[in-house]
Formats: C-alpha cells, sequence, structure tokens
C-alpha cells in the first residue's frame, strides 16, 4: 500500500499500480473539495519521443509541471499517470508519485480513467505534461470555477488571441463560449470567423485559445471515459468535443497568462527564452 501524503508532500517510496490508499478526510470540518491533480505521461509521441524526460533548464520537463500543480493551493495530492519505467523513475528521484499505467490508453483521459476509480477524492485536474508555463492560480480558479457550478460537468481555461498567426494555425486550439462561459464548440479552425478580415481585426481579439487544463468531477471522468468517441472528436482530433456532443456542459475560465504546449524540441526552446527573460533561470 502507498501511504497517504499530506497535501503535495515530497516523499520516497516505490511505484505501485493498486491497491490505492485513502487520502485522508480533511480535519478541518470544512466543505472543500478533495482534489487530486494527476499528471498524464507517455515516452513515446511521435513528434517528440521522451518529450517528459527533456531537460529545461537542467530539470526533466515533468518535473516543471510537477512542481507547478504543488503549487495549486487547492490541490491535495499529485500523480503521474504513465506507461514508462523511465518516467516513472525520474518521478521519484526527485520526490513525486508515479503511478505505472497500461501502455494501450488512447488519451491522457484514458489514462487518468484507469487509476480515478481507486482514488478517494471529489475533483480530477488533468493537468497536461506539455504545460510547464502554467500558472497555479489557474490550476486554482479552474478547480474553484467548478466548486461553485453544479451545472457543468467539467472546467478548463482561455486566453484571448490578439495575433492573427495564432488564430489561424491548427496546432492552436480555439474556443467559443457563451455569455454564462460555457463552451459552445471546440475547433482548429480561426473561429469565430470574420467576414470583414483581418481590417476589421486590426489590435482586435480575434478569439479564444484554449488551454489544455480540465477539471472534471470524479463520477463524470469515469462516465465520459467509457462513451463513445464522437464524430466532431474523431474530425476535429479534440476529445473535449466528446462532452459537447454527447450534452455535458464545460465552464470556461480565463486564464491570467497565455503558455507555450511543448509539442517539439523547438517549443521547448522557447519556453526556456520565456523562463530566461522572466529571471526564472
Amino acid at each position: 500500500m502507498i501511504s497517504s501524503p499530506a497535501r503535495c508532500k515530497v516523499v520516497a517510496h516505490e511505484t505501485r499500480s493498486f491497491p490505492w490508499a485513502a487520502l485522508p478526510s480533511d480535519g478541518g470540518g470544512t466543505l472543500k473539495s478533495k482534489v487530486t491533480a494527476i499528471i498524464p505521461a507517455r515516452y513515446n509521441s511521435s513528434r517528440f519521443a521522451g518529450k517528459p524526460l527533456a531537460s529545461l533548464c537542467n530539470k526533466p520537463l515533468i518535473q516543471w509541471v510537477h512542481e507547478l500543480a504543488c503549487r495549486a493551493s487547492s490541490v491535495d495530492r499529485v500523480l503521474v499517470a504513465t506507461d514508462d519505467e523511465r518516467i516513472a523513475a525520474a518521478v521519484r528521484r526527485f520526490g513525486g508519485e508515479p503511478v505505472l499505467t497500461s501502455p494501450d490508453h488512447p488519451s491522457g483521459t484514458d489514462r487518468l480513467a484507469e487509476i480515478v476509480p481507486l482514488l478517494d477524492c471529489d475533483l480530477i485536474v488533468n493537468v497536461q505534461g506539455d504545460e510547464p508555463l502554467l500558472d497555479p492560480k489557474d490550476i486554482d480558479r479552474a478547480v474553484s470555477a467548478l466548486e461553485k457550478d453544479s451545472q457543468s460537468s467539467m472546467s478548463s481555461l482561455f486566453y484571448k488571441i490578439t495575433d492573427p498567426r495564432e488564430h489561424t494555425d491548427p496546432n492552436v486550439v480555439k474556443v467559443v463560449i457563451d455569455r454564462d462561459g460555457y463552451a459552445l464548440y471546440f475547433s482548429r479552425a480561426p473561429i469565430p470567423y470574420r467576414r470583414n478580415g483581418a481590417k476589421e481585426s486590426q489590435g482586435r481579439v480575434l478569439g479564444l485559445k484554449h488551454i489544455g487544463l480540465y477539471v472534471y468531477r470524479k463520477d463524470f471522468l469515469i462516465r465520459f471515459a467509457s462513451l463513445p468517441p464522437s464524430p466532431l472528436e474523431r474530425w476535429e482530433k479534440l476529445e473535449q468535443l466528446r462532452a459537447l456532443e454527447w450534452g455535458y456542459r464545460i465552464q470556461m475560465v480565463e486564464a491570467s497568462r497565455d503558455t507555450i504546449g511543448v509539442d517539439t524540441p523547438e517549443d521547448l526552446e522557447k519556453v526556456e527564452a520565456r523562463l530566461a527573460r522572466a529571471g526564472v533561470v
């Protein structure tokens, strides 16, 4: 059995799969949700093999993401779900808590869903392992939004797009939201479409960039992973569309800053340059 750690406490331990120890109850008697953050991490990536272990300012990328997740005040526990012992070993070295999962999962959400049923928590935060610039306070904002909104099954983040190149880049996922902040649609296409073109858009917000952090209610995540992929999800290659097509609501929260997702070695260089400019390294 893995002993139940205090909130994000760095402990040395062996990697185990099951069974899980229950997270202790909150002794404060509050109604705060129990929140577990899980970082899905796989070694084999078509564009960047070994990405979680890539060095970013002398630390593996996965360590940067783990540390920012631990700084989120809403998070009680941080796990790294991986199918590769090399990643698990790296996580153990910096004191994290790895969990070995099946190598056959088609997505990070499916990897989470393997271990979620055995966790004692209310909310699950899916922290993408390639987002080292995410603000921990934005995790807290997304968690708080879902806690307060009984109509939503999950929450996520967006940031305003002002660069036309981002708006037309299919690698930048866009989202449109309704007046109450719920997602209407996600797409790789430049939505919303501006009929009058670039002149009308000069210096304005062109759209909303989706930042891939998700907070799920535990029971919803288990149900979501059991649903078959939807037609729009298959066309856009965006699994959050499965939730919308099945009629679930996603509460969107504006992030405090933009991020750079690491999909390629060139992206890693951009992140390192931004950290250098910020004086972090």
